[in-house]
Formats: structure tokens, C-alpha cells, sequence
């Protein structure tokens, strides 16, 4: 049975990754009995001309909830589709919801549909930011209210999806020319939950 829903529920997913590239403005898909509700934010803007874009499947089945936590935190994003499914009775009913949102300029992906699979740190997003003080926002921000803070620049959201927070500086240090510094950057990495610059330096 588990392995039925999950047929569907990835058959509905690549139903919506397969319009992606040419969506046009719709109030449905082509399995109308299979959709309750189709929330699609229409406007004349572009679709991201993205290769790639990240799936995550979140353990709820509540899409709007993550959409509004991660454009809480992501000032910038913007929700750009949202779709709710009813499973079919051979595929044990219930439903579940997709959604795709754009934050720093990435579009993602979200599949809400139950607890199912769990997050780990093989598949982490990092965000490159541009002093200390944007790195303190994002990682206050990524780990309150249920997340987690890792060592070494990583940690977890309330969802549990992994992230490396990092200030572009960083790099210049654990790579610089200069061995001295590059070694204590690097010795001083491991000593830290948050990345610190000031003590890398």
C-alpha cells in the first residue's frame, strides 16, 4: 500500500515538473478528479529559467505552512504555485499538497505529503552571505522555533532540512595564499557551531 501511494504521489509531482517549463495561466491540471484545489499565483512575470530545481518532500501535508515559514525567513521570496491532490481510493485515499516558491532568487520545489522520508545531512542548501551580520539572520532565523544548530556553519530548520550558512569571506580565508592563515581559519572552523569571522581571522 505504501508503495502504491507513493507511485502517485511522485506520478503527481512530475505531472507538475513536466508543465513547469511552459506553464500558462490555469485554474487546473489535466487530472481534474484528482485535484480539489488549485491556488496558482498568476501574474505576467517570467517563470525562472531554471535547469535544475530542488524537490524537498516535508513530512506534513500542509504546503501553506512551509511556504509561509521559508518566505518568513526568505524576505525576498515569493510564492508562485500551489496545488492540493486527493489520493485515489486504490492508493489509500488522503490527500496531499505541492507548492513552488522562489527565495534568493532559487526556485523550489515543495512536496508536502506525509511522513514518509526523513531529511539528513547528505543534501544540505548553502546560503553565501555577504558579512556577519546577514549570517546571524539567517542562522537565528533557520534555527528557532523547532531547528538546530550543527557545527562548523550547518545547521537544521524546524523541518529538519539542512543548511551551511556562510559569509563569502570565509572562502578567501581557507583558501588564502597565506598558510598561517588559512590553517587557523580552518583550526577555528572546528571550534564553532556559527561561523564567527572575527575568530577566524
Amino acid at each position: 500500500m505504501k508503495k502504491i501511494i507513493l507511485i502517485t504521489i511522485i506520478f503527481a509531482c512530475l505531472t507538475i515538473s513536466c508543465t513547469n517549463s511552459n506553464r500558462k495561466e490555469k485554474n487546473d491540471i489535466s487530472s481534474k478528479d484528482n485535484v480539489i484545489k488549485n491556488d496558482s499565483i498568476k501574474n505576467s512575470e517570467k517563470m525562472i529559467a531554471q535547469k535544475i530545481t530542488p524537490c524537498i518532500w516535508v513530512e506534513t501535508t500542509n504546503a501553506k505552512e512551509v511556504i509561509d515559514y521559508y518566505l518568513s525567513i526568505f524576505k525576498d521570496g515569493k510564492l508562485k504555485e500551489h496545488h492540493q491532490f486527493k489520493n485515489p481510493p486504490e492508493a489509500g485515499g488522503g490527500n496531499f499538497e505541492t507548492a513552488i516558491i522562489e527565495i534568493a532568487g532559487m526556485e523550489l520545489s515543495i512536496l508536502a505529503a506525509g511522513p514518509f522520508f526523513k531529511f539528513n545531512e547528505s543534501v544540505s542548501f548553502v546560503i553565501n552571505t555577504k558579512d556577519q551580520m546577514e549570517t546571524d539572520y539567517y542562522w537565528n532565523a533557520l534555527t528557532a522555533n523547532g531547528g538546530e544548530e550543527g557545527s562548523c556553519g550547518w545547521c537544521k530548520d524546524k523541518y529538519g532540512l539542512s543548511w551551511q550558512i556562510v559569509p563569502i569571506e570565509y572562502f578567501d580565508l581557507i583558501n588564502s595564499n597565506d598558510p598561517k592563515i588559512r590553517e587557523k581559519a580552518m583550526k577555528n572552523t572546528l571550534k564553532q557551531t556559527k561561523i564567527i569571522l572575527s575568530e577566524l581571522k
